[in-house]
Order: structure tokens, then C-alpha cells, then sequence
């Protein structure tokens, strides 16, 4: 069955490549769960329309299922180029394989890495008192443990 659905999926996606997938889970019991997410973010439409095409080619006859179709959360984690690239200008949290986290601007996305972007308060090279920095980190995408949208509102 997975063979099956995951060539369903694959041409569902091609239909609107705006649409990539995030994660395919197949229980034991046939329940189907497609997590996907989009360049241009994921409509309620989209959901729908992959669903079809995935649930019109099953037969229950043969064997029995269930199947949803959802798009990846705000508060979910990204775990994929694809997602980091359509959040450039957005702001991340990130932890890194250290235990290190930073917080700041996502600037750049590329194949093998992102680069983050924040203003810091440090101590004056000379005298007393702070200066604002802009600070900036290259993060391979190896080293993120968890990287997580800040929300503001």
C-alpha cells in the first residue's frame, strides 16, 4: 500500500509544485496521515485536492483505510531546505548540535546552510558602556538540532 500511495502523493504534487511533502506516516491499521507544506503556504483547497487524488485511486474494497491530508503547523519545527528558504526575512530560533541557540533574522537559505542576522549589546572596545552590533551566524544544515518561526504579533 505504501508503494501505491506514496505514487499517488508524488503525482498530487506534481499537479501543483508549489506543494512539497514534509512527512508520509502509514500506521500498521492503514491510517494514512500526508503532512505537507508550500512555497506560498498551504489552503485548505490544497489539502482537499491531494486527498482526492490519493483517496479516488485506493480501493476499500481491497483493502481498508484512513486517510488525512494536513498542512505542517506554525509551531512545527522546519525540517527541510525547502521550508527554511520560503521564511527568508522571517525571524528563527534555532538550537545547534553545541546546545548553542540563536535567535535572529533568517537572511540567506541555500543548499547547505542559513544565515542568521541579530543586533547584540556589547561592552565598548574602549571606555565604558555597551555598543549595538549586528551580529551574524552560518549555520550548516547538519548542525541544527530544532529550528523553530518566531511568531509576533
Amino acid at each position: 500500500m505504501r508503494e501505491r500511495v506514496e505514487e499517488l502523493l508524488q503525482q498530487a504534487l506534481e499537479e501543483n509544485t508549489s506543494l512539497f511533502l514534509i512527512d508520509l506516516e502509514i500506521t500498521d491499521a492503514n491510517q494514512i496521515r500526508v503532512t505537507l507544506d508550500g512555497d506560498e503556504g498551504v489552503k485548505v483547497e490544497d489539502c482537499i485536492a491531494v486527498s482526492r487524488a490519493i483517496e479516488h485511486n485506493l480501493d476499500r474494497e481491497e483493502e481498508d483505510f484512513s486517510l488525512e491530508v494536513m498542512s505542517a503547523g506554525v509551531s512545527e519545527p522546519l525540517t527541510i531546505p525547502r521550508q527554511y528558504k520560503k521564511n527568508v526575512g522571517r525571524r528563527l530560533k534555532i538550537k545547534t548540535e553545541e546546545g548553542e541557540t540563536i535567535e535572529g533574522e533568517l537572511v540567506q537559505s541555500t543548499n547547505d546552510a542559513i544565515t542568521l542576522q541579530w543586533k547584540a549589546r556589547e561592552p565598548k572596545p574602549v571606555g565604558k558602556g555597551k555598543v549595538t552590533v549586528q551580529k551574524e551566524a552560518v549555520v550548516p544544515y547538519q548542525d541544527i538540532v530544532e529550528a523553530k518561526v518566531m511568531i509576533t504579533f
